[in-house]
């Protein structure tokens, strides 16, 4: 196409004899630019998140604090039930150590019986404490 019929003039014998035409801004004006950032106001305020998270922090923190009242309602429960049953373990494990001191003593009367000056039952040592045998039998090797 060419510049005659793109400008609608008659021939041109040079591109001086080219009316000047100049681009400009429409009528009304370009519509202006955005150069700002503008970010949007989407979700919860920063006020709404903490208040939030401080309430789930606080409601947790009642169910710890229920949990441990309840924990500690059950140990002292069992604690309570260890310490009413205690005298009866107790009277049971005295009746069987009293059977096993029994037949100890005739144990050690049946071996020392040739020991001249030996006493049955006496003790050895001469701290002047009695005191109950740290295991639970009295002469192991002998069962």
């Amino acid at each position: 196409m060419t510049e005659a019929a793109i400008r609608k003039k008659p021939g041109m014998a040079s591109v001086k004899d080219m009316p000047i035409l100049q681009d400009g801004p429409p009528p009304g004006g370009f519509a202006p630019v955005r150069y700002a950032r503008r970010i949007p106001t989407k979700g919860p305020s920063a006020m709404a998140i903490f208040l939030t998270a401080f309430g789930a922090f606080s409601w947790g923190m009642y169910q710890v604090g229920k949990g441990n009242k309840i924990r500690r309602a059950l140990k002292e429960e069992k604690y309570s039930a260890r310490r009413a049953i205690l005298p009866v373990l107790q009277a049971e494990e005295d009746e069987r150590f009293v059977k096993e001191w029994k037949s100890y003593l005739e144990y050690e009367a049946e071996v020392m019986k040739d020991v001249p000056g030996w006493k049955v039952g006496e003790s050895v040592y001469n701290s002047g404490k009695w005191m109950p045998p740290a295991t639970g039998e009295l002469r192991p090797e002998v069962w």
